[in-house]
């Protein structure tokens, strides 16, 4: 396997996660992209324009390309508009491989990324006779299950991607069995590899220093959200956490990184800071814009416990960089935080959504310094052993063994 076409569509990897649609997934094309590079796999990685003023292509290091590929309006569109823009990106992604002017060829594979992406993977894979592969970081039917928003456009779009794809990804054990159980798909077809953690970047250290860094109170518990606001991930759960401690730790703050996200975003952070305000929490929760990702590792040093109430996750990165860190981690148990967070080992799983629970387990690692500490070094010793090279590694077995089989035909 010598080169390989990642699909992105509706969000780059370029993209600061956290604001807008950025999250996980752009950590998760990158980095593993990047990997990928370094292991002798050439990566190019198509994703829609969406201003103007970007260059077309940009070299990111070694081996990692990424194209904005003209589709639409070059700006940002509301992701319920973009399926009417699929055919477009893969007209574009079409088009730059047949004109690539440094003599590179056609890529041996084809992976996908969101179900956007696998609607013009599927085109392309017919098209260019190639395998693909299919990641969908999250899953119309659980996010149907847990919120009840997800569309059933979405839905039957990602039942024909998984019926056609070559091999489909999944971030652990407990996304895989729902790939097999909502979606009917042959287990056969389906590959775990988890995402990893760049431990140059994540890694413990010393929280008096990192408070500094950030101008936070060096004598206060601290508590921890990073992600996008929206409905799904839980913030109100979080600020309803810190008030439940209040009693017991009334200085205790809770510092927010993240943006809003998604068509319910704006509504959702209007409504958190309605309720800080209405809790009398005005002083004690710190909202922070998105921040670079290599910058996170500060935030969870400096914390005392991350708070992960999700009300789904695939796989739960802030779980495993908050624990790369050191960090203790509470968190709902759901989806990939079920095998990311050991119980009572490396940090605390939350059964529901009480804040009072979330709060009883944070009192926990609060009143109990030495137990924190050992939680401390469990998680970073568990967060140890995933890696983006071993991802990598996994990923190019998989890609050279597909160019050797016979496609599998749509379901």
């Amino acid at each position: 396997m010598q080169r390989l076409a990642v699909l992105s569509m509706h969000t780059s990897p370029l993209a600061q996660p956290g604001l807008g649609d950025g999250g996980g997934m752009n950590v998760y094309v990158r980095e593993l992209s990047a990997a990928l590079a370094r292991a002798g796999v050439e990566c190019d990685v198509y994703t829609r324009a969406w201003s103007p003023s970007l260059r077309p292509t940009v070299h990111v290091e070694p081996g990692l390309r990424v194209h904005h590929v003209a589709a639409g309006p070059l700006e940002a569109v509301d992701k319920a508009d973009l399926p009417a823009l699929v055919d477009a990106f893969a007209d574009g992604v079409l088009t730059h491989l047949a004109g690539d002017d440094a003599g590179r060829g056609r890529p041996q594979a084809i992976h996908a990324n969101y179900w956007l992406s696998g609607v013009a993977g599927h085109r392309l894979k017919h098209e260019l006779d190639l395998p693909l592969v299919s990641t969908f970081h999250t899953l119309a039917r659980v996010k149907a299950e847990a919120a009840g928003d997800e569309s059933h456009q979405r839905e039957q779009a990602e039942s024909t991607v998984m019926g056609c794809s070559d091999a489909v990804l999944a971030s652990c054990s407990v996304e895989a069995h729902q790939i097999a159980e909502l979606y009917g798909l042959d287990r056969t077809r389906i590959e775990i590899v988890a995402p990893g953690v760049e431990r140059a970047f994540f890694a413990p250290g010393y929280r008096p220093q990192a408070r500094r860094a950030l101008g936070l109170p060096a004598d206060r518990p601290m508590l921890l959200f990073v992600g996008r606001i929206q409905p799904l991930k839980g913030l109100d759960v979080a600020v309803r956490t810190l008030d439940a401690l209040s009693d017991e730790y009334p200085g205790a703050f809770l510092v927010v990184v993240g943006g809003p996200s998604g068509p319910q975003g704006q509504a959702e952070e209007a409504r958190v800071r309605d309720l800080v305000r209405a809790a009398g929490l005005d002083d004690r929760v710190r909202f922070c814009s998105p921040q670079p990702h290599e910058l996170l590792s500060t935030f969870y040093r400096a914390a005392d416990v991350c708070l992960v109430p999700s009300r789904s996750e695939s796989f739960g990165l802030v779980a495993l960089e908050a624990a790369a860190c050191g960090t203790p981690v509470v968190a709902a148990a759901v989806g990939g935080l079920r095998t990311l967070v050991d119980h009572g080992y490396s940090g605390f799983l939350v059964e529901g959504r009480q804040p009072e629970t979330f709060a009883a387990y944070a009192a926990e690692l609060l009143a109990n310094p030495m137990l924190a500490a050992e939680m401390s070094a469990n998680a970073a010793e568990r967060a140890g052993r995933y890696t983006w090279r071993q991802a990598a590694s996994s990923l190019r077995d998989l890609y050279g063994e597909l160019t050797e089989r016979s496609l599998v035909e749509c379901r």
